[in-house]
């Protein structure tokens, strides 16, 4: 079999071959215009920005031979941006046509009931209730990131509705998640990240013959009013600080911010502990592999300490995100350096650069933290030239691939007297809450270093701006909750998840599996994440599922 994957240039394609890999199918990359006719099948991973790929294909003159390839009958597979070029146009860009094979737009999801990107975990229903399942099942969760969709409306258009085989619904609206007609099959979601089931729906159509693959059968239009509820579930999302230690080998470590040592000598219980050792609490792909086994929703991997000043001569690191992606199938984060740089031979490295380096490597979002502090201090201060890490890295790739980590701390003042910049955003502490809050009030302010430096900015100004700049998702730690094990910051989460509409992750200080459940129903927030409690062993994964099943929140089993 002739299978080949197109690669225009962008984004984390890596993933979809570890995928093809697992499950024993060989395959081919495509190197020049004359492999499409080599080719018998043909898989697009495609991601990033619909104009990044448009682009990406015209300039290694892939384009049109992927419209005669398509337009011939032979099987094609398309992920992401691999099926939306199937469409009309897209509104992400909309002077860039696509390859107009389906009839209709795709258009960017309305966030006035929910955020946007579409972040997470979703079902995909079946427009023909009584067709015989095989790629996708009853009950199959699959992995969405997007902030673009082709919306399912029959009456509007009802020629593009013939080529929907599954809907998913976000929020109030249901949109095309998956195509199939003739020799086309495309998924708005990612396979190669959706664990047992994307594999399972990769295998069975590698598994048809080819002249099976070439006569998949259209589907019905039927309209799909939306449900009360959608699909939707909250992830739960397992965190891993990673660093060198005193011999040079990438482990996993948990401390207060960057502050990695035992304190603790050597004793029974713990032989292996010596004072002043960076604390070893695993090695990362091993780490990593068992989350996922357990249940993890996504991982996330910051690389504290190591290389930071020469992230492209991390090579360590990069490997260990590479020895992930090939037996993780789950979303993979990656932080720490995401910025510009200079190696140390003077040659300069921008943000943009770096990001790619990981996403080839198999990471599917960057995350930016004290950089993002800078770019909103000078968007503030009315400088902004496009030039941030996140301006670049979401036009390259979308903003869904950009997440800022915000590490703001309480700063207190005089309840009574106050009347400075931050009065709307103050909290009280409540009369019945923990006795240390009682009659205090606070605004939380942003740092930079791990939390060793103030800045001049609230964390609503913050959030706000790296919106603005196109950040797609925030992940909210609290330096004062970070390892007490007294629960999430509600008051902190619910004042950010009020002034942004992009997704939101709560992290620090989650002690127990109750904690997350506290979490979702006080709060609207996508996500929660926590590292140590994982760590040690104290909560296991499967217990915060179970705990979110039994109070009703709809979790990924």
């Amino acid at each position: 079999m002739g299978l080949y994957l197109l690669d225009y240039g962008a984004g984390n394609v890596q993933s979809l071959a570890n995928s093809l890999r697992t499950l024993g199918h060989d395959f081919k990359w495509i190197s020049s215009p004359d492999d499409f006719d080599r080719a018998t099948s043909l898989v697009f991973p495609g991601v990033g920005a619909f104009e990044t790929a448009i682009d990406g294909l015209v300039s290694r003159g892939l384009l049109e031979p992927l419209r005669a390839y398509v337009g011939s009958g032979k099987p094609y597979l398309g992920i992401c941006i691999g099926m939306q070029v199937l469409y009309r146009s897209s509104a992400e860009n909309p002077d860039v046509k696509g390859l107009g094979f389906i009839p209709s737009p795709v258009e960017r999801f309305d966030d006035g009931d929910k955020a946007v990107p579409h972040m997470g975990w979703n079902s995909a229903e079946h427009l023909d209730p009584t067709a015989a399942r095989g790629e996708i099942e009853e009950g199959d969760h699959f992995y969405f990131v997007h902030s673009y969709r082709a919306k399912y409306d029959v009456e509007a258009y009802p020629a593009a509705a013939e080529w929907a085989y599954t809907t998913t619904q976000y929020g109030q609206e249901v949109f095309v998640s998956s195509v199939r007609k003739g020799n086309v099959f495309g998924t708005q979601f990612h396979p190669e990240k959706s664990g047992a089931a994307g594999l399972k729906l990769l295998d069975a159509w590698l598994s048809k013959t080819e002249d099976e693959r070439r006569a998949l059968p259209s589907n019905p239009r039927r309209p799909q009013p939306p449900r009360p509820k959608d699909g939707l579930t909250k992830r739960i999302i397992a965190c891993m600080d990673v660093r060198a230690n005193d011999a040079g080998d990438l482990v996993v470590t948990k401390g207060d911010q960057y502050d990695v040592r035992e304190k603790t000598t050597p004793s029974a219980s713990l032989p292996t502990k010596t004072a002043g050792s960076v604390r070893n609490l695993g090695k990362p792909v091993a780490l990593a592999a068992r989350y996922a086994d357990a249940g993890a929703d996504e991982l996330c991997l910051l690389n504290i300490t190591s290389f930071r000043h020469s992230p492209l001569h991390d090579q360590p690191m990069l490997a260990v995100v590479r020895a992930a992606a090939e037996s993780v199938f789950v979303p993979l984060t990656i932080g720490g350096g995401i910025k510009d740089t200079v190696d140390p031979d003077g040659t300069k490295r921008s943000a943009l650069e770096v990001a790619g380096a990981y996403f080839r490597a198999g990471a599917d979002k960057v995350s930016i933290g004290s950089e993002a502090v800078y770019a909103v201090e000078r968007l503030r201060a009315g400088d902004r030239d496009g030039s941030s890490a996140i301006e670049t890295i979401a036009r390259a790739y979308g903003r869904q691939a950009v997440v800022v980590s915000v590490d703001p701390r309480r700063a207190y003042v005089d309840p009574d007297t106050y009347d400075g910049p931050y009065r709307s955003e103050l909290v009280y502490g409540k009369l019945d809450g923990p006795e240390d809050e009682r009659g205090k009030a606070w605004w939380y302010q942003c740092t930079v270093s791990g939390g060793r430096e103030n800045r001049p900015l609230s964390v609503v100004e913050l959030c706000r701006g790296v919106e603005e700049l196109g950040a797609g998702e925030l992940l909210v730690n609290s330096i004062d909750r970070d390892g007490t094990g007294r629960g999430f910051d509600l008051d902190l989460v619910k004042l950010v998840k009020s002034a942004v509409r992009i997704p939101v992750v709560a992290s620090s200080g989650a002690g127990s599996a109750d904690h997350f459940v506290q979490v979702f129903q006080q709060t609207d927030v996508e996500s929660a994440l926590a590292a140590g409690i994982f760590h040690r062993g104290e909560v296991e994964i499967a217990d915060v599922k179970k705990a979110m099943d039994a109070a009703g929140i709809n979790a990924r089993q």
